[in-house]
């Protein structure tokens, strides 16, 4: 059983809906209080409704990550309400499909602005709490997509995802004097709202190349970044770890076949 994180204050950008919702449900219910960020106040104002419904602590703020003064804002906010920040959940991110031929320069720097500048912006304006404080936990939402694997339509997606963890890795080294731990969980492909608009065929034909055959739940992404922000992964930092049901395993979908002989 991990150390309680109960008092223990925490923001989670992209949290008004998918992953991060998940993860902003389950450390309010864990009992970390929770600034739901999202860039719609309505959205956001929702989810921490429903985190107050069901017994948690939560309130919201409309910010847009790519956005510095917002970010200076979501962390004031935070340190004049709960007097400093424990933990930062940078999970905000898009990823709209568009093949090399069709992607445009805009389209390409509107999603390396959220997935990658705004990692960067999020966590730089949480340090001087965390400093300060001599103790932090920051946990960005990467994926397997860029890092590890490839898919057409994605290669924007996949430059920021693996972007993210290039940042990481020099960030932990200039955090760990502070105590403050920096890693990253990568989700595969994760039951969201998002996913099920790929529609029907795209999640049978994902369901069959995972070899524990379902999609991931948001609380399966929920729980590593849990484990993240406790006590007791303060000897972690600058890691990932990948949370896909064995995806990137197979070599080929022959592998897959293989095992299914196999009853």
């Amino acid at each position: 059983m991990l150390t309680s994180i109960k008092g223990r204050s925490a923001i989670v950008t992209g949290a008004s809906k998918g992953i991060g919702k998940g993860i902003a449900r389950l450390l309010a219910g864990k009992g970390a209080h929770v600034l739901v960020v999202a860039r719609s106040g309505d959205a956001a104002e929702a989810t921490a409704a429903e985190i107050r419904a069901s017994g948690g602590s939560a309130t919201a703020s409309r910010a847009d990550v790519s956005n510095w003064d917002d970010m200076r804002r979501m962390a004031a906010a935070v340190v004049e309400q709960r007097q400093g920040i424990d933990i930062l959940c940078a999970n905000a991110g898009m990823f709209p499909a568009a093949r090399l031929d069709d992607l445009t320069p805009q389209g390409w720097d509107e999603v390396l602005a959220t997935n990658l500048k705004g990692t960067f912006l999020a966590i730089k304006a949480c340090l001087p709490s965390m400093k300060a404080q001599r103790k932090g936990r920051i946990v960005i939402t990467s994926s397997i997509t860029g890092p590890i694997t490839g898919y057409p339509g994605w290669s924007h997606y996949g430059a920021s995802k693996a972007g993210q963890l290039g940042f990481m890795h020099t960030a932990a080294i200039e955090l760990a004097p502070h105590n403050i731990t920096i890693n990253a969980v990568m989700p595969g492909n994760i039951k969201t709202e998002g996913l099920e608009g790929l529609g029907s065929e795209y999640l049978g034909k994902m369901t069959a190349s995972i070899p524990m055959k379902r999609l991931g739940s948001v609380k399966d992404i929920a729980y590593a970044a849990l484990f993240f922000a406790s006590d007791e992964a303060a000897y972690i930092t600058g890691q990932t770890l990948v949370v896909d049901g064995g995806q990137v395993l197979p070599e080929s979908l022959m592998a897959i076949e293989e095992m299914e002989k196999m009853g």
